[in-house]
């Protein structure tokens, strides 16, 4: 019956993905929170293990992201190159932090996380800002950093943080979108071998089954299937269905999930 939840789980991030924009880290995340733990997994542990995850699943969909905007003309390869490597290190150290901090802070962190995108989501759109310079190479590279770091520690994409530095730094909203797709690819492979390393020690003292460090096997493959079918049908939708609309209701019902888990993790 878990895997069942993990595929409406993948099911549903899937058709947000598609529909909206927005990575599937941010249904993920919450959504393992609550299914790990309703089956038992030890709770000092579960938030590790649904970031991780989640990670992991965005692997494939970033792929997929990346090849669509690459054959639009979408991505800005000199501006990838120059994140990448910054993308690279700040995951793997948001990984090894995010692996030192409590379950339960950093479950309240993550819902602080949520409540911010939500917040930005509902009043603060991207604009773009055409007349303003690219910023230099080793700018990019420390941004990266920064956007990797945070992406990690929330197991999300990075396209929440991507997109509005870049389309702020003269980047067209389109060509913004494409180079975020790109960079979710180091930051998921960074981030998901990072919590894979450096939880090996903590899910072996917890003796959770299923799991190469704080990646869930099973969750991986179901999710992973699951969103990458759902995201084409999400991308469907958003043709057909007032999007915007349904963005803002998408940005209240992620206000209030992250409200409870910022309340779980803080009171609970």
């Amino acid at each position: 019956m878990m895997y069942l939840w993990f595929v409406v789980a993948g099911t549903i991030a899937g058709v947000c993905a598609g529909l909206f924009g927005v990575g599937g880290g941010l249904i993920i995340v919450p959504a393992l929170v609550w299914i790990l733990s309703a089956y038992g997994l030890p709770n000092d542990v579960v938030p590790h293990i649904a970031v991780g995850t989640a990670l992991a699943t965005i692997i494939l969909t970033s792929i997929s992201s990346m090849s669509a905007h690459h054959k639009r003309g979408g991505v800005r390869w000199d501006i990838f190159k120059n994140m990448a490597k910054g993308l690279v290190l700040g995951s793997l150290v948001g990984a090894w932090i995010a692996t030192m901090i409590d379950g339960k802070a950093l479950q309240a962190i993550i819902g602080g996380g949520a409540v911010l995108m939500a917040i930005k989501m509902l009043f603060f759109p991207n604009k773009e800002n055409l007349n303003k310079p690219l910023p230099k190479d080793y700018a990019q590279s420390a941004a990266g950093v920064v956007i990797g770091g945070l992406s990690a520690i929330f197991g999300i994409g990075g396209g929440s943080l991507t997109v509005p530095y870049l389309s702020h730094n003269g980047v067209p909203m389109k060509q913004a979108v494409g180079t975020s797709s790109a960079c979710g690819l180091p930051i998921a492979i960074a981030g998901a071998v990072g919590f894979m390393w450096f939880g090996r020690q903590t899910v072996g003292a917890f003796e959770v089954s299923g799991t190469v460090g704080f990646v869930h096997i099973g969750a991986f493959v179901a999710i992973s299937m699951a969103s990458f079918v759902m995201a084409k049908v999400g991308a469907k939708l958003a043709h057909v269905l007032p999007a915007q609309t349904l963005k803002r209701a998408f940005g209240c019902l992620l206000l209030v999930v992250g409200c409870q888990l910022v309340w779980v993790g803080v009171f609970g």
